[in-house]
């Protein structure tokens, strides 16, 4: 009793594992992987402020920062002073310049101031109105010569007006000359520099604030650290655990189908093979028994068909056959049988004559005419007297013996001669023949043997479970595409095979 009881739990069924969701895992994993990532960056905000408030630690991220803007505004400061000597320089051009344009101003402007006339060409109007009055000649001498005068002055002042455009326009080159030089001074790369030398100094300025207001709170900020880098960790053991709980029941489940799908195979291989085995038994076993029948029986019991067909009476015992018919015979076609003429209905079976005639050309009208003469005359009748007709299965028997059937009645005895030596020369070879077939099935039956075997060992894939196995698999695990093509083809013969072999059974 006790040996029973022990048995008892190794044999009991084992449970099937609950198969674990995908779609609540992930979900799961994603929630608590935010919760995570949250109190990290909460947690990575307070250790930098830690560091940032560390008096005199130059290894801070918050102290190496401030080394490089300290570094950069340094660099931004020499060429800042590069670009303010040259703009010195600059500025004293410019008021150079600017002193000789005013001076050149003042005395055009004071040129201007002496004449009359704006410009040339009221000048000319003015001399070409004094002119047409002298030319009238309604003045009295005196007013004319005063008008000739005038004219001739102005013809003067004229002269004076191109020194003051030439005047005007050194005015205007000294201008545009002070307007690029103001222009260089509006340089973008210092405006740049400068912007950025802003910057700089603001952020520099936010960090020794941020550092200050650190510094007050440092024991604070340490008590605030301890705190959330201990719920970091429980927040990352649970994640661990939610990845460890799926990752068990799957390979639970896993190992558990994987084992169902090991004895569901081996189960099918058994009754396969057992099937294959009593397969092959029957086919051996009807081999040897069509091996072991006499040679030639069939030829024989043919032959005695056939010369019974044309001698009732002939006697076998000379030939060393019983005049009984074999109990074969009951398994084989009687000579003279009845053949199914339901669709030669209608139909004429033509003679030897028949058939000469229906091939020969008779020229249409007369060559009808010339036949029914032939048909109707005595002559054509005696031959036809002396042939006679076999039916079909005389003449495939005669086929079989592969001796030529008799035409007519004068060929007979000879047909039954040829019949008695081959049945003679059948029952003489009979002995060796049957021997040669026994041994040529027992060939056959060790060579589907050996072939059945290399079938059973050959390359096909043996993977047991729905995975390509670790020897099919690519290099350090990564599985092969080309071992599972191969494998899915092997699975899809294997189920064909079943499926064949489900059908013989049902068929037996």
């Amino acid at each position: 009793m006790s040996a029973d009881a022990k048995s008892a739990p190794a044999t009991e069924q084992k449970v099937k594992p609950t198969k674990p969701n995908e779609e609540t895992f992930k979900a799961d994993l994603a929630q608590a992987e935010k919760e995570h990532a949250a109190v990290q960056e909460k947690l990575n905000e307070i250790k930098a402020k830690i560091e940032t408030a560390k008096p005199n630690n130059q290894d801070s991220p918050t102290a190496k920062r401030q080394q490089e803007l300290r570094a950069e505004l340094s660099s931004i400061r020499q060429k800042q002073s590069g670009f303010k000597a040259g703009r010195s320089s600059t500025q004293e051009k410019i008021n150079a310049l600017d002193a000789t344009l005013k001076a050149r101003i003042s005395e055009q402007n004071n040129s201007r101031g002496r004449m009359s006339f704006k410009n040339v060409e009221e000048l000319d109007k003015e001399i070409a109105r004094l002119e047409k009055q002298v030319d009238s000649g309604t003045l009295r001498l005196v007013d004319e010569r005063k008008i000739l005068s005038d004219v001739s002055n102005l013809r003067k002042q004229r002269k004076n007006f191109a020194g003051l455009e030439e005047a005007q326009k050194a005015i205007t080159d000294l201008k545009n000359q002070i307007a690029a030089l103001k222009k260089s001074l509006d340089n973008p790369e210092a405006k740049a520099l400068s912007d950025k030398y802003n910057e700089i100094q603001k952020e520099l300025d936010a960090i020794k604030a941020e550092q200050d207001s650190a510094f007050k709170n440092l024991n604070a900020l340490r008590d605030e650290r301890t705190k959330l880098h201990a719920e970091q960790q429980k927040k990352w053991t649970a994640i661990r655990e939610i990845k460890d709980n799926y990752y068990k029941a799957r390979k639970a489940y896993k190992e558990y189908e994987d084992e169902a799908w090991r004895v569901r195979r081996e189960k099918q291989k058994a009754q396969r093979e057992a099937f294959e085995r009593e397969k092959r038994k029957k086919v051996a076993d009807k081999k040897l028994e069509e091996a072991s029948r006499p040679a030639y029986t069939d030829e024989i019991l043919i032959g005695q068909g056939l010369i019974r067909h044309f001698n009732p009476a002939y006697d076998f015992a000379a030939l060393g056959l019983d005049d009984k018919k074999d109990e074969g015979s009951n398994f084989r076609a009687e000579i003279g049988r009845t053949v199914d003429d339901s669709g030669l209905k209608g139909m004429k079976v033509l003679k030897k004559d028949d058939g000469e005639d229906y091939f020969v050309g008779t020229g249409g009208k007369k060559g009808k005419k010339g036949k029914k003469g032939a048909n109707g005359s005595p002559a054509a009748a005696a031959p036809a007297e002396t042939k006679f007709n076999l039916n079909v299965g005389v003449i495939e028997d005669f086929a079989k013996v592969k001796i030529d059937p008799p035409m007519n009645q004068a060929d007979v005895p000879a047909v039954i001669e040829k019949l008695a030596a081959k049945i003679t020369e059948w029952k003489k070879n009979q002995a060796s023949k049957t021997e040669e077939n026994i041994k040529k099935a027992q060939e056959e039956i060790a060579r589907l043997e050996a072939e059945e075997t290399a079938a059973a060992n050959d390359d096909r894939a043996t993977d047991g479970a729905k995975k390509v196995a670790i020897k099919n698999s690519g290099v350090n695990g990564k599985v092969s595409a080309d071992a599972e093509l191969k494998q899915e083809k092997d699975a899809v013969a294997d189920v064909t095979e079943e499926l064949e072999k489900a059908t013989v059974e049902d068929q037996a």
